[in-house]
């Protein structure tokens, strides 16, 4: 039964607080197949509830792993007996989703390794954060559940510490700053994010200059928190967007000059802080020596 606490929560949303053992992915299936009702009808994940419902689940069983293992080549940084650090190339697409149900970073993973965890669902074994389609750079994956709630308690305790290098187009005016608007979903376009609306959620991006050329600056980017598009969207919103990002304003390039340098944490298997770091790829310093 949902309460007057529940009203305006997606019906996925209040599910998953309610049936955490699940994740948001299969519950959405399970809407989506019938198997929750709404006073008695089927209806979407996406509903907004007004509370005084009675909501009905009948599970299904759990279901094999989804993601077949594709054997391509996988470059592994770190690695121990919890968890390996990856350097996820430019273009590699994490996990299935919308577009991509092969060729994934995970289907990589599961040919590797015989054993990866399952908190994150069916679709993403191991995967404790994602990287964007056209960010390379270095990734945490989890080897089973324990580390893979260890490392996510350290995300979400912003005791990671993440580090990019970014080109971006103009002169920064200051040798380092600071970003902190919230960012939220852009309402017109839906595969955008925004920071011009006020509102959403907290994001802390910190930059410091490496290098200048006569129409790009060179940064060094840390982010204390890891909202979707973070650091795209803040240093647009400050007006230098991320040279080859076309959804946030920039021309077209080759690709996106955005890459995952460094990441420390502590390993689960060994409570030692690491710290990991992923090469500049080729083509992004080619580029930086043609500036």
């Amino acid at each position: 039964m949902t309460f007057s606490g529940d009203a305006g929560k997606r019906l996925d949303h209040f599910l998953q607080e309610h049936m955490p053992q699940f994740s948001r992915s299969r519950l959405q299936t399970w809407i989506k197949e019938g198997r929750v009702l709404v006073n008695g009808a089927g209806t979407k994940p996406s509903v907004l509830l007004r509370g005084g419902e009675r909501v009905e689940v009948s599970p299904a069983g759990p279901v094999p792993l989804q993601a077949a293992p594709e054997d391509l080549p996988l470059e592994v940084l770190y690695e121990d007996a919890s968890m390996m650090a990856i350097n996820k190339p430019a273009g590699l697409v994490v996990h299935a989703g919308a577009g991509a149900s092969s060729g994934t970073l995970v289907n990589r993973l599961v040919h590797h390794f015989s054993t990866l965890s399952q908190v994150g669902g069916d679709l993403r074994p191991g995967i404790v954060h994602r990287l964007d389609k056209g960010t390379s750079g270095v990734l945490l994956v989890a080897r089973n559940d324990a580390a893979h709630r260890a490392l996510a308690a350290q995300f979400a305790g912003r005791t990671v510490e993440k580090t990019y290098l970014a080109l971006v187009h103009g002169h920064v005016r200051h040798e380092q700053g600071r970003v902190t608007t919230p960012i939220a979903r852009d309402p017109v376009r839906r595969i955008r994010m925004t920071a011009k609306l006020g509102t959403g959620r907290s994001a802390l991006t910190e930059y410091r200059v490496v290098r200048r050329f006569e129409k790009f600056t060179y940064l060094e980017v840390r982010i204390g928190t890891g909202r979707t598009h973070q650091i795209r969207v803040h240093l647009a919103s400050i007006g230098h967007a991320v040279a080859g990002d076309r959804v946030y304003g920039a021309p077209q390039a080759q690709r996106m000059f955005l890459h995952a340098w460094r990441i420390a944490f502590v390993s689960p298997a060994t409570e030692q802080r690491v710290s990991v770091e992923a090469p500049l790829p080729l083509e992004l310093a080619d580029w930086l020596a043609s500036l």
